[in-house]
C-alpha cells in the first residue's frame, strides 16, 4: 500500500515536471539572453551592431517570441494527439521534442538561423506539454483534491521560473563571459526533464483515457494502484463507475456530431455564444494586459526602473519570480475558494492597472533622473504588479475555461482558448521590445493600463461568480444579458433531492451491473 501511494505522488511530480519548459523559458532563458556572453555571441553588442535600433529590437524580439510561436502550434497539435495516442504517450512525445530542440539551441552558437529554428522546435514541445500535463493531472486526481493537484503544475512552473533567474545570476557571477556561460544556463532543464521522461516509462496512462478506449480492466487496475487500494475496494469501484458514467455521457452527447456542427451551435445558441466569447475576451485581456510581456523582459524592466548592474537585475528578477510563486500558491490553495473568482481577478486587474499608470509616469519623467524615491517606488510597483497578476488573470482564466463550458462544447472552446492564449502571448512577446523602442517605454505602459481598465469594465460586467456552482448548473448564470453577468446567481437550495437520488442510483447501477450495461440520460449540455 505504501508503495502504491508513493506511485501516485511520483506520478504527480513526474507529470508536473512538464511545466519546466515553459517556466524555464520565462526565467532561465530570459536571463541567459540578457547575458553579455549571449549578446556578443549573436552579434548584438553595441560595438558589433551596425543596424538601426529598431532592427536590433526586432532581433531580440524574434529570439524571445519564436519559442512562444512554436508553443502555440504545439498546443494545437497536442489537442489532436491526446485522444488518439493517449495522455502519457503525448506527454513523452512533447518532452522529446522539447529536449531535442533545446539541445540544438545550446549548440547553435553564433548561428542566428539555427537558434531561431530551434526556438520554434523546442517551443512545440513546451506548448504541447502545457495542454497534456494539466489534463493528465486532472484525470488522475480525486474530485475532492483535483484543484490542488492540478495547481502543482503551476507551482513547479513558477518555481522553475524563479530558479532560472538565480541560475543565470550564479553563472554570471562565477563564470567568465564566454559562450559556455550562457550554454550551461540554457541546458539546465535538460536534466530534470530528461529524468522525468525516463521515469515516465514506468507510469501508466490515465484511467479515464483507458476506459474511453474500452480497456476497462486495465483502467480499473491503474485506478486502484493510484488510490493505493485493491480493485475490489468499494471506493475504487464507485470512482470507476463515475468515470465510466461520465465517459458514456460524453460519448452520447457527441455521438455523430462534427466539430463544424459544434462550432455552428456555439455561434447560434445564445448561452453557448456568451460563454465562448467570455472565455475569449478573458484570454485576450490576460495576454494584452502586459503579463507575459513583462515576465519575458523583466531583467530589462528592472534596469529601466533603476536597478544597477546585470547581476543585481537578475537577483531582483528572481525575487519577482518568488513573489509570483508565493502569491499563486496563496491564490490556488486559499483565496480563490474563499473570496471567489470575481473578487480575485478584479483585485488583480486593479493592481495591474495602477502599477502600469505609475510606471508610465516614472518612465516619462524620472527614468534617467537621480530621483531615488521614484526609482524605489518603480521597483516596488513591479512587485505589486506580480502580486496582482498572480491572483488575477494569470490563473483565473484557466479556472473559467474548465468551469463554464458544458460537455458538448468544452473541447472546442478549450482548444480555441489555448490557441488565443498562445498566439496572443506570441504577439505580446514579439511586440514588447518594439513598443519600448518606438513608444519611449512609457507609451507601452499607457497601452497596458488602458487594456486593464477596459478589462475591469467589460469583465466586471460580464463575468459571473462561479465559486461553488455545480458545472451542470452553469447555464443558469448565463440566462440573462451579458452585461448583467455580475448579478447572476444560482439558488443552490432549489436543487432537487430527486436529482441527488438519481446520481446515487446511477452509481449503484454501475457497481452492480456489467460494464456493457447501457444507461440512459446524460449530462445537461
Amino acid at each position: 500500500m505504501a508503495w502504491d501511494r508513493f506511485y501516485y505522488y511520483l506520478t504527480i511530480v513526474v507529470i508536473a515536471f512538464g511545466s519546466i519548459p515553459k517556466g524555464y523559458d520565462e526565467g532561465g532563458f530570459a536571463g541567459a539572453k540578457g547575458m553579455q556572453s549571449f549578446i556578443s555571441d549573436f552579434g548584438m553588442s553595441k560595438d558589433q551592431w551596425t543596424g538601426t535600433a529598431a532592427a536590433l529590437a526586432d532581433r531580440k524580439a524574434n529570439i524571445s517570441s519564436l519559442g512562444v510561436l512554436g508553443a502555440a502550434i504545439g498546443s494545437i497539435l497536442a489537442l489532436g494527439l491526446t485522444d488518439r495516442v493517449g495522455r502519457l504517450r503525448t506527454w513523452q512525445i512533447f518532452c522529446s521534442v522539447y529536449m531535442t530542440g533545446l539541445l540544438v539551441t545550446v549548440f547553435s552558437s553564433g548561428i542566428l538561423g539555427l537558434l531561431l529554428a530551434s526556438r520554434i522546435w523546442s517551443g512545440l514541445g513546451a506548448g504541447g506539454l502545457t495542454v497534456v500535463a494539466p489534463l493528465y493531472l486532472s484525470e488522475i486526481a480525486p474530485a475532492r483534491s483535483r484543484g490542488m493537484v492540478v495547481s502543482i503544475y503551476m507551482v513547479v512552473l513558477l518555481s522553475v521560473l524563479m530558479l532560472g533567474f538565480f541560475i543565470s545570476y550564479g553563472a554570471n557571477k562565477s563564470m567568465a563571459s564566454t559562450p559556455a556561460q550562457y550554454r550551461i544556463v540554457i541546458a539546465v532543464p535538460l536534466i530534470p526533464v530528461g529524468l522525468a521522461l525516463l521515469t515516465s516509462f514506468f507510469l501508466r496512462d490515465t484511467p479515464r483515457w483507458l476506459a474511453s478506449k474500452d480497456r476497462h480492466e486495465e483502467a480499473l487496475a491503474v485506478l486502484a494502484r493510484l488510490r493505493g487500494k485493491s480493485a475490489s475496494h468499494p471506493e475504487v469501484e464507485k470512482e470507476f463507475a463515475e468515470i465510466d458514467s461520465q465517459i458514456q455521457d460524453r460519448q452520447q452527447a457527441l455521438s455523430g456530431v462534427s466539430i463544424w456542427n459544434i462550432a455552428r451551435e456555439i455561434a447560434t445558441v445564445p448561452t453557448y455564444r456568451k460563454r465562448f466569447l467570455l472565455g475569449a475576451i478573458m484570454q485576450t485581456v490576460a495576454q494584452w494586459s502586459g503579463g507575459n510581456g513583462i515576465t519575458y523582459y523583466i531583467p530589462e524592466i528592472f534596469r529601466y526602473a533603476g536597478v544597477d548592474g546585470e547581476n543585481q537585475s537578475l537577483v531582483t528578477s528572481g525575487a519577482y519570480g518568488a513573489v509570483k510563486l508565493v502569491m499563486t500558491m496563496i491564490f490556488t490553495w486559499g483565496l480563490v475558494d474563499v473570496f471567489g473568482r470575481r473578487r480575485c481577478f478584479m483585485t488583480g486587474l486593479f493592481l495591474q492597472c495602477i502599477t502600469h499608470v505609475y510606471m508610465a509616469v516614472y518612465m516619462a519623467l524620472w527614468k534617467d533622473s537621480e530621483n531615488k524615491a521614484a526609482s524605489d517606488a518603480a521597483i516596488a510597483s513591479v512587485f505589486v504588479y506580480a502580486a496582482g497578476w498572480s491572483i488575477g488573470l494569470c490563473t483565473v482564466q484557466y479556472l473559467y475555461g474548465t468551469e463554464i463550458y458544458p460537455t458538448r462544447i468544452r473541447s472546442v472552446c478549450y482548444a480555441t482558448n489555448m490557441m488565443i492564449h498562445w498566439f496572443f502571448q506570441f504577439a505580446v512577446v514579439r511586440t514588447t521590445p518594439n513598443m519600448f523602442q518606438s513608444l519611449d517605454i512609457w507609451g507601452a505602459y499607457v497601452f497596458w493600463a488602458c487594456v486593464c481598465a477596459t478589462g475591469l469594465i467589460v469583465l466586471g460586467l460580464w463575468a459571473p461568480e462561479t465559486k461553488g456552482i455545480p458545472m451542470e448548473r452553469m447555464d443558469e448564470l448565463f440566462d440573462g444579458p451579458w452585461y448583467m453577468g455580475w448579478k447572476a446567481r444560482v439558488d443552490l437550495t432549489k436543487e432537487s433531492d430527486t436529482a441527488h437520488l438519481e446520481v446515487q442510483e446511477k452509481g449503484s447501477v454501475h457497481r452492480a451491473e456489467s460494464k456493457d450495461t447501457a444507461r440512459t440520460g446524460g449530462e445537461k449540455a
